[in-house]
């Protein structure tokens, strides 16, 4: 097969970082997880354009069911609950998921040296549509426990892969096509989860049954997956090393900076996630009422993540912004547990800018605090591993905070505290420095 006049070859150049003055991702904002390959990975062979642009809408429709598992869980923790479920495996539920997107993050440029990205990505589908079918099953004697276990645990690390892997073959195959490319892969995955936070619960109520409401969204992943099933099998893979030399992120103060602020804003982003609605529902709002008012919220994170980096770039440094944005989503947050019910749609919006603004920020960082792929690759790494993996905390302490008062206005505090911290670790990662000096 040959390849669209429009791609390139397996060269890849290494501009300086400049994020686009919009609010889309430029060439240099994605991260190349597989930038450390010797010789580079090549793109994915495609035979005309019509099988190109089938490729691209198959990356995006990927993004659209990288969210769904957590926020469609949280739709309907309250009737999952009520089935007898105990309280520390609500808190492993809402948990395992984020923590195995730290653990497994390092694991995808290793699968795609040896496997080549395209079948992994396949084969993350293909764990996720497993995880999403397996979830809801009630095995005979033991219940739903261990299926609502191995489910969850499968997608976590599925999703980790995907989102390693996909920013990658994005840059990789569309680097004429980023703009539009990159802005449709990013809020296919807000997307997602808007879907599962609104859809899930009318499932719920359509059937009775929120088995069938988390059954659903295996659906549009084993469509996904077969989509992508002969683009990915057709690919050839070839021997891979890595790539010696480069900055040591981990002994980089700058890094370490960069990296605190994304655990604290990772703390904050999934608790809003796993449980935004069930803190609504617990004020007295209906479930229907909860997931449309999260739902709302995640649309307006897809607005501050639009516009927040653009924002950002525009300036000689980070500090305002970071700062800005971090003590938004902690007051967001804080104002859905304690504020007045009659104004929740006002705070939880709060919430939903600040979140999408923060998030976009933080990633922001990677390419505003490196001068090269290479160490923009290492310092994402560490951003996932770490992030991810100690950011899961945050959904943690909810839950152990809920389970000994009762409530959470223990919570609200907490992430006041959380958001606090993040400014003081956004002001310092926004100065004007670089990793490795």
């Amino acid at each position: 097969m040959t390849r669209p006049t429009n791609a390139p070859g397996p060269a890849r150049a290494e501009a300086g970082f400049r994020p686009a003055g919009r609010g889309v991702p430029h060439p240099d904002q994605l991260v190349d997880a597989e930038i450390d390959q010797v010789p580079a990975a090549e793109p994915t062979r495609l035979g005309s354009r019509r099988t190109l642009a089938y490729l691209g809408v198959c990356l995006v429709l990927i993004g659209l069911n990288l969210r769904t598992v957590f926020s469609s869980f949280a739709a309907v923790l309250t009737e999952v609950t009520a089935a007898g479920l105990p309280g520390w495996a609500v808190v492993v539920l809402t948990t395992a998921p984020v923590t195995l997107l730290g653990v497994f993050a390092p694991l995808a440029p290793q699968l795609a040296r040896r496997f080549g990205a395209e079948r992994v990505l396949l084969g993350a589908m293909a764990v996720l549509t497993a995880g999403l079918l397996l979830r809801p099953l009630e095995l005979p004697g033991a219940g739903h426990l261990p299926a609502l276990l191995a489910g969850t645990a499968a997608c976590g690390a599925a999703i980790s892969l995907c989102n390693v892997l996909l920013p990658g073959l994005v840059k990789r195959d569309f680097p004429h096509r980023l703009g539009l490319m990159g802005g449709l892969y990013t809020t296919a995955i807000c997307a997602s989860a808007a879907l599962g936070a609104g859809f899930t619960y009318p499932l719920f109520s359509a059937t009775g049954q929120w088995t069938a409401a988390l059954w659903f969204w295996a659906l549009p992943a084993g469509v996904v997956l077969l989509l992508f099933l002969p683009l990915a099998a057709a690919q050839r893979h070839g021997r891979h090393q890595v790539a010696g030399g480069g900055v040591n992120v981990w002994r980089s103060a700058v890094a370490w900076q960069v990296t605190i602020f994304m655990v604290l804003q990772a703390m904050m982003s999934f608790s809003v996630f796993a449980w935004l609605a069930p803190i609504l529902r617990e004020r007295g709002v209906d479930g229907g009422t909860a997931g449309l008012i999260v739902s709302a919220s995640i649309v307006l994170q897809m607005l501050g993540s639009l516009f927040a980096p653009a924002v950002a770039a525009r300036f000689r440094d980070q500090r305002a912004i970071n700062t800005a944005v971090a003590l938004m989503t902690g007051g967001g947050f804080a104002l859905s547990i304690f504020g007045p019910l009659d104004w929740v749609w006002v705070w939880t919006g709060l919430l939903g800018l600040g979140q999408g603004s923060l998030t976009a920020v933080a990633l922001t960082m990677i390419m505003l605090r490196t001068r090269d792929g290479h160490t923009a690759a290492h310092l994402s790494g560490m951003m996932q591993g770490v992030g991810y993996g100690v950011g899961s905390a945050g959904t943690l302490l909810v839950g152990q905070l809920h389970q000994a008062t009762g409530s959470f206005a223990a919570a609200g505090v907490l992430f006041l505290v959380i958001g606090s911290l993040a400014a003081v670790f956004g002001y310092r990662a926004g100065r004007n420095r670089f990793v490795g000096g």
